[in-house]
């Protein structure tokens, strides 16, 4: 090709020294080398992500915090000169600085917010009440604290039996941690400055454990889009979680390699107990982790081996977990027994964006929701059955997976899908599928084949698919007919009180509670001033029900709600919207 293009004799040697030569690959480390257009992208979308909400926070601080508003023009500045540099620099060593100072200025931006706003809500401000419990010596699990739910903000959970909650319900960790801050930081936020410091604590160390192509895409994900550090500015405990995970999910494969553990491996494995001792969503992904270990040092170390490093892992696991949790369970082992399952069994009123909506938002309701209690238990079985057969293919997904359980539970709601997202990244930087290549997975004689490994999988899924369905296709299990006594207040027409006739439409005797609704949530509960208790099987009574306070707006689409806890179910009615006589 060179003696064909050239145009001389000196042109033809020095092509044929380029096209000769070979071009030499850089190395892993080398960082002089020109950057890829993958890590441009990478840091661009990162720093688009920093003004999402930036807008926002600025305009409260002009009106509250002049300072804090002058520091967020700052940053907008730091965000301009990111974006043009990201795309002009011609080495990796200065992307490498420009992701850094893309990530300073995504810390800078979480402290600004978090100095606007750091009053938390419900999670936040119970576990502020956990830290000055333990300060005190006095119990944290099953004490009921009515007083801290009396802003907007605190939002209560409401159950189907008619009550609501106003105990702790997570495992102690980030109460622990809240208690020193709270000896000096007497308010609630002794506990969301524990989790906004562990967000951008594990932000940052998640930052250093990635590859450079992806730490951008850390900073977004963990800080750039406004979604965790809102949770963090409320208190959640599910970020203390999350902040332990993410050096338990880097490079999880590589945990027990040889049949050692080793430090990285014990540390590994201390933080997963510590997670399960923050909050309830690490139990969840517990399991999956221990399978994918067992079968990925099974392909390497054989049966005995695998079992080993895995009784090890999940040995040292549980220590951790029990060490933090053992002051509490001595205490009041019944109380803290049934505060850390909260969650689990409190059977808390329908929320949410998964398939209990339709009971919930688009049909009349259902007689059995408890089946969608049932199919996602099942979807989480399926799940974990799934991975230990196909783990080759899923092992990837294993931070993934147990977040769809959720969608098919009676509280659905999105923070279980998106508070974890970061170890999907993760996962997908430091846990490609080569590393499950030589994984072990249970030989399938009969299932061979491409359609029936596929079979097979939809098999395991189809009970809690069915489970769902039955819910979904289940009646409502009362008629009610409704009659509204209404009034105008203020120019605006509003319910008073509404007759319920009621009629029992299965075999078992039903106590209901009765809201309203207009939206996606449910009013405070509705008094019944005139009717049973409870309403026996096939029966009909009348109820007279009364909104909170005495008064209830109407809107064009306004439900009435008759709700019951055991068994679970819920009977929706569209109120008239007539004007008064």
């Amino acid at each position: 090709m060179a003696d064909a293009y050239g145009a001389g004799a000196g042109t033809r040697t020095r092509l044929r020294r380029v096209t000769d030569r070979a071009t030499p690959s850089p190395a892993p480390g080398d960082t002089g080398a020109g950057p890829g257009q993958l890590h441009r992208g990478m840091t661009l979308l990162a720093t688009i992500s920093l003004f999402i909400g930036t807008r926002t926070a600025w305009t409260t601080a002009m009106a509250s915090a002049p300072p804090v508003a002058a520091a967020i023009s700052v940053c907008y500045a730091s965000i301009l000169v990111c974006g043009v540099l990201c795309l002009t620099v011609r080495d990796r060593r200065s992307l490498i600085r420009v992701d850094a100072v893309v990530l300073a200025t995504a810390v800078a931006l979480v402290t600004c917010g978090y100095l606007l706003d750091h009053a938390g809500s419900d999670e936040g401000v119970l576990t502020a009440q956990a830290a000055s419990e333990i300060l005190r010596g006095h119990l944290v699990y099953g004490q009921p604290w009515p007083w801290l739910f009396g802003t907007p903000q605190v939002g209560i959970t409401k159950t189907m039996s008619g009550g609501a909650d106003y105990t702790y319900g997570y495992p102690p960790l980030t109460a622990l941690l809240a208690a020193p801050v709270h000896a000096v930081v007497h308010s609630t936020a002794a506990a969301t400055l524990v989790t906004t410091a562990l967000l951008l604590a594990s932000s940052v160390l998640l930052w250093f454990l990635l590859p450079a192509v992806w730490r951008s895409a850390a900073t977004a994900v963990c800080l750039g889009f406004g979604l965790l550090p809102q949770y963090a500015y409320y208190g959640y405990p599910a970020i203390t979680a999350l902040a332990l995970l993410v050096p338990t999910v880097v490079r999880w494969p590589d945990t027990g390699t040889g049949g050692r553990l080793g430090t990285s491996g014990l540390l590994r494995a201390v933080c997963l107990g510590a997670a399960c001792a923050a909050q309830q969503l690490a139990w969840f992904l517990a399991p999956f982790l221990l399978i994918g270990l067992y079968a990925v040092r099974r392909g390497e170390l054989g049966r005995r081996g695998a079992l080993a490093v895995t009784v090890r892992y999940a040995g040292t696991a549980a220590l951790a977990w029990a060490t933090v949790n053992a002051y509490f369970a001595v205490q009041d082992f019944s109380g803290w027994l049934h505060g850390i399952l909260l969650p689990l069994q409190q059977k808390a009123i329908l929320h949410g964006q998964g398939v209990m909506g339709i009971s919930y938002y688009f049909t009349a309701g259902s007689s059995r929701l408890d089946y969608y209690s049932y199919g996602s238990m099942l979807l989480l079985l399926g799940l974990l059955a799934a991975t230990v057969l196909f783990v080759r293919r899923l092992g990837p997904a294993l931070t993934v997976l147990p977040w769809l359980a959720f969608y098919l539970a009676t509280r659905s709601q999105d923070g279980y899908f998106l508070l974890m997202t970061p170890l999907g990244l993760a996962a997908a930087a430091t846990a490609p599928p080569a590393a499950f290549a030589t994984a072990w997975q249970p030989a399938l004689p009969r299932v061979t084949g491409r359609r029936a490994r596929a079979a097979l999988a939809v098999a395991l899924l189809t009970p809690a698919l069915l489970c769902v369905a039955v819910a979904a296709a289940s009646p409502p299990p009362l008629r009610m007919t409704l009659a509204a006594r209404l009034a105008t207040r203020h120019a605006r027409v509003g319910v008073t009180a509404v007759e319920v006739r009621a009629v029992n439409r299965t075999g078992t005797r039903l106590s209901p509670h009765f809201a309203s609704r207009t939206g996606q949530g449910a009013s405070d509960w509705w008094k019944i001033t005139a009717g049973p208790a409870t309403l026996g099987p096939h029966a009909t009574a009348e109820y007279v029900v009364t909104p909170p306070g005495g008064f209830r707006v109407l809107h064009s689409r306004t439900y009435l709600i008759a709700v019951t806890g055991t068994p679970m179910t819920i009977t929706t009615a569209r109120l008239p919207a007539a004007s008064p006589s």
